[in-house]
């Protein structure tokens, strides 16, 4: 599977887009915890999107799947 970071998580994990190999069942979700210099939950607000369509967290990855993590913003 192939995971896509946006804004401060592509700074923090160092890299703009991840293979990772997921366990069965894991979920758009579950996929945070795997990612490499990560602490803690996903903020409140982080938008998921599978294959190009928004999702939810607990939408079911298959191999293959490209998952799409965006972060909140703000500002003025």
């Amino acid at each position: 599977m192939t995971v896509r970071l946006f804004a401060s998580l592509r700074e923090t994990v160092g890299a703009e887009r991840l293979a990772l190999d997921l366990p069965s069942g894991a979920t758009a979700g579950s996929v945070w915890s795997c990612l490499p210099g990560v602490e803690d939950a996903a903020p409140a607000g982080t938008r998921f999107a599978v294959n190009g369509d928004w999702a939810e967290s607990a939408a079911a990855l298959a191999d293959g799947d490209e998952l799409a993590l965006i972060l909140p913003v703000s500002g003025g």
